[in-house]
């Protein structure tokens, strides 16, 4: 599962609201509930279904055989998660015929009497017809998947324009059972069967092989497919639609990327690496990709980012990107890459319980940097593995362990601790074991464990088993524990002694001491000597002797320590390290000291030479960094600037100049920033036209309409969109309101909402405004589960506010109809938000 990336949004929430929403749910009894291993009284062996959708109602109508055996103490009955259905039959089968059995359904768990008492391992099979509600079914999402169904009509009458009709299925955490009737547990694993009855028109996506399909003389086919490898029932699959579907294969397997037809040419631009991800990722764990095929198809208004159902994942919408929006770089690859690398980690081995979902999603956080410094270099990889580091760190997840058995909703284990922070402590021990080590024991983790369920020590014991070491230290620490290090790093040179002494202070709250492996580098020009050390204490001293001074004493020589740093080098010190140390991490620190000292001339000779940085992300990190009210500085980087935005190979930091340039308010740059208007980056020309909108508001205005009349997406839509809100001319309404609409759920689109209700404020056609509102509803009924409605009824609030201030001049009828139906709708969502 990759989550949304909304999270990041909480950032511009008043505090005053975040505390108002965590009053909001003050009930901790969950802090004393053990959430254990589901127990295995009866293990699930085969699952076959035979299904139909009814469109008109969003139903299925299903026939479930599931062939189960008790695990091992004898057994005279069953129980299955079976969520919001109506039952119709169940029956035991023997053979070719079928046996009544008694039972009892709650609505959510279906009890089973069996027809006798079955040995451990005795074999049987009953057989359930049902119909599957999912609308009906009253169940609570999460900020990492806002809904929790489990299956999903997607405008299945039709009835809205430019919206395809598809069927996805949502799985995890424990959604399956609420079309299929199953043990909705990680720790089960089953092969199974899914035939589907769909209009012939659409093509299907499940699990494993397609081995038939048959036209039916209604205008239906069926097709049938199997999966004859025991994967978890979250990660069963049904994918219905029209789609296209693009071929590709690894060693003879079936990869295949279903796009909606409009993306069928550009299909391979986005989803084109996966077999060469295959290979790497088959080649570094020693493991073949372990399944049939490897599918992948993208799903309208899905609930998540992305989800790893055993050989056919599912994407959101996002992925789908027109060919200018590949311009700036796949913005989706690393989602395809987390999703493949759960093939191996969380379907092939699964964790047994979600107390250790890391085992799943730290890996596949992982698998990013992995890929990233595979295909990109090793800049970019640490780059991907500092982004995360910091989204853990921002998140505020100290008190969190990372395998953690008390929480309040398994949802809730969707985080940055199971991921972000997961992945760091996967590099860490990388970084400790050695590469060689590192992938031998994950070969030897997914070797012993394959097509069953895991906990952290099954991990732990691969680990010991292959480096001979004692890893108990590394696991309570880091696994079973809470927090990460925050150190002050201080420096003393006594030339007479010819010593430098470095002291590490652990500052993070409580009495807890980190133990910390790590290399302190000794430089001395572009010679440098590395001392592998161990922090054990709150504060250790470490002194090293020299002949000559050293230019840099350089802390975490690897950059691999999970950690915040208070690093008190010198200006000197950090203009070594970039110069010298070399990794991402060490000129990030540089340009990050030097930025803050730039009325310095040695930091802004820094300054300028980060701008020509080899990595293109450092680059443009740079320029952000700049500072523009410092006249000597402004003057130095205007001609390096000008050279970049033109002429730099990565469009991304061409269009970071361009934004630097607009600061500069010379008329010289307006022909620039009109010809990048229209450059081929929707990036370039989207920072070109906000460029454009400071030096003549008017030229950008009317180029947003021009603009408007074409297909646009990213950062171009996001501004054209803007700009045509600040100039408040309702005539541009239709504009704004498809733009905004047309949006998927995503961090762009959050960015839009507050200049959206802005301009719904000057709307004065009643049935214009209410349709804009009802975006916002809609939008903001999809983000309930980030807690998000308060702030979004906030904004309506002030959508009110000012249609009062207005009243005075406007048609009062009108106006009292908009404030009325503005408020019917913030009185929902009050009775929507979890």
């Amino acid at each position: 599962m990759k989550k949304l990336s909304l999270i990041l949004a909480l950032g511009i929430l008043p505090a005053a609201l975040l505390a108002q929403q965590e009053e909001a749910t003050p009930d901790t009894s969950w802090k004393k509930l053990y959430r254990e291993s589901a127990p295995r009284i009866n293990d699930l062996v085969h699952t076959k279904l035979d299904v139909k959708f009814d469109y008109s109602k969003s139903h299925m109508n299903g026939k479930a055989w599931i062939t189960l055996a008790p695990h091992f103490y004898p057994t005279d009955s069953l129980t299955l998660d079976a969520k919001g259905m109506d039952i119709h039959k169940v029956a035991i089968v023997k053979g070719a015929s079928s046996t009544p059995l008694k039972y009892n359904y709650d609505g959510w768990q279906l009890h089973i009497d069996l027809d006798k008492t079955y040995k451990g391992g005795e074999q049987y099979t009953v057989l359930i017809e049902y119909t599957a509600k999912p609308d009906e079914v009253k169940v609570q999402g999460s900020a990492a998947i806002t809904d929790a169904k489990g299956l999903y009509f997607i405008n299945p009458k039709g009835e809205e324009k430019d919206k395809p009709t598809q069927i996805w299925t949502q799985g995890e955490t424990e959604a399956t059972s609420v079309w299929c009737p199953t043990i909705d547990k990680p720790d089960q694993k089953t092969t199974d069967e899914i035939i589907m009855t769909v209009p012939a028109k659409y093509v299907t996506l499940s699990n494993g092989k397609l081995v038939s399909q048959k036209t039916n003389a209604d205008g239906t086919r069926t097709d049938d497919w199997k999966m004859d490898q025991p994967h978890a029932p979250y990660l069963f699959f049904m994918g219905v639609g029209d789609y296209s579907v693009i071929k590709d294969t690894y060693k003879g397997k079936e990869v295949n990327y279903y796009v909606e037809k409009e993306y069928a040419a550009v299909a391979k631009k986005i989803f084109g690496h996966t077999p060469e991800m295959i290979g790497f990722y088959s080649r570094i764990l020693g493991v073949e990709y372990p399944w049939v095929k490897y599918s992948q198809i993208v799903g309208r208004d899905y609930v998540s980012g992305a989800m790893e159902n055993t050989t056919a994942t599912l994407h959101q919408e996002s992925a789908q990107q027109d060919a200018r929006e590949l311009v700036d770089g796949n913005g989706w690859e690393s989602t395809i890459a987390h999703e493949l690398f759960h093939q191996w980690f969380g379907d092939l081995v699964t964790c047994e319980s979600w107390s250790n979902l890391t085992l799943n999603e730290s890996f596949a956080n992982y698998s990013e940097t992995l890929w990233d410094e595979y295909k990109y270099g090793k800049d970019a990889g640490d780059a991907q593995n500092f982004g995360d580091m910091q989204g853990y760190i921002q998140s505020q997840s100290e008190k969190k362990d990372l395998v953690r058995f008390y929480y309040n909703d398994k949802e809730a284990m969707f985080d940055a601790v199971s991921y972000n922070k997961g992945g760091r402590i996967l590099h860490m021990l990388r970084s400790y074991v050695g590469d060689s080590a590192f992938f031998k024991a994950l070969n030897l983790y997914l070797t012993t464990n394959k097509y069953k369920s895991a906990e952290a020590h099954n991990l732990r014991l691969a680990f010991e088993e292959v480096t001979g070491k004692d890893m108990n230290w590394f696991w309570n620490q880091w696994y079973f524990g809470a927090g990460h290090p925050k150190l002050s790093i201080d420096y003393a040179y006594d030339d007479n002694a010819k010593k430098v002494q470095v002291t590490v202070k652990q500052t993070q709250t409580g009495d807890k001491a980190f133990v910390l492996p790590i290399a302190i580098d000794i430089y001395n020009g572009a010679e440098k000597v590395r001392h592998d050390v161990w922090i054990k204490d709150r504060e250790e001293t470490f002194s090293f002797p020299y002949t000559s001074r050293p230019d840099l004493v350089n802390v975490d020589g690897k950059k691999t320590l999970l950690a915040e740093k208070k690093d008190n080098k010198t200006l000197e010190n950090f203009i070594h390290q970039y110069k010298y140390a070399g990794q991402y991490l060490d000129r990030r620190e540089a340009i990050d000291f030097a930025s803050r000292n730039q009325n310095d001339p040695k930091a802004q000779e820094l300054m300028f030479l980060a701008l020509k940085d080899k990595y293109f992300g450092l680059r443009g990190y740079a320029i952000g960094k700049l500072d523009l009210k410092n006249e000597t500085v402004k003057k130095q980087a205007e001609p390096i600037l000008a050279e970049i935005a033109q002429r730099d190979p990565k469009a991304t930091v061409r269009a970071t100049a361009l934004g630097a340039l607009s600061q500069y308010n010379e008329d010289k740059y307006k022909s620039l920033f009109t010809k990048s208007v229209n450059d081929s980056s929707y990036t370039v020309a989207g920072t070109a036209l906000n460029a454009l909108f400071v030096q003549d508001s008017a030229a950008a205005v009317a180029e947003s309409k021009r603009l408007a009349k074409y297909p646009a997406k990213g950062k171009l839509i996001e501004s054209l969109t803007t700009i045509l809100v600040k100039s408040g001319d309702e005539n541009s309404f239709d504009i704004i309101a498809k733009a905004f609409g047309d949006m998927p759920i995503s961090q762009q689109k959050f960015n839009l909402l507050q200049p959206f209700c802005q301009f719904l404020a000057v709307v004065k056609d009643t049935k214009k405004l209410k349709a804009g509102v009802d975006m916002v509803v809609e939008f903001r009924d999809a983000l309930a589960a980030y807690g998000l409605t308060p702030y979004v009824n906030g904004l309506l609030k002030g959508v009110i506010d000012r249609k009062n201030a207005a009243s005075a001049t406007a048609d009062k009828t009108s106006m009292k109809e908009q404030i009325d139906y503005i408020n019917s709708k913030m009185e929902s969502g009050e009775k929507k938000s979890f």
